[in-house]
């Protein structure tokens, strides 16, 4: 079975892993390198990625918050009558 997927799917498919791959090469190895004890390592890692997880969470409330307020989309809201 072939699934036909929208290009906008695979434009933010390649932006989040495009993400990713800045986020992995420019905050966590740079973090996790500085320090060379194991549990300096650990926990550099370990906040990048708390703060990583912060950023996503803006993010997804941000645009879930867009979704919400834009009348553009009310077709795929299931708060409204759309």
């Amino acid at each position: 079975m072939v699934v036909a997927v929208s290009t906008n799917i695979w434009y933010f498919g390649a932006a989040g892993l495009v993400s990713l791959a800045a986020f992995i090469g420019l905050i966590l190895v740079p973090a996790v390198s500085s320090y060379g004890r194991w549990h300096e390592r650990f926990a550099a890692g370990f906040l990048s990625l708390m703060i990583f997880g912060g950023l996503i969470t803006i993010g997804v409330v941000a645009g879930l918050a867009w979704v919400l307020i834009s009348h553009d989309v009310t077709g795929i809201n299931p708060f409204t009558d759309g």
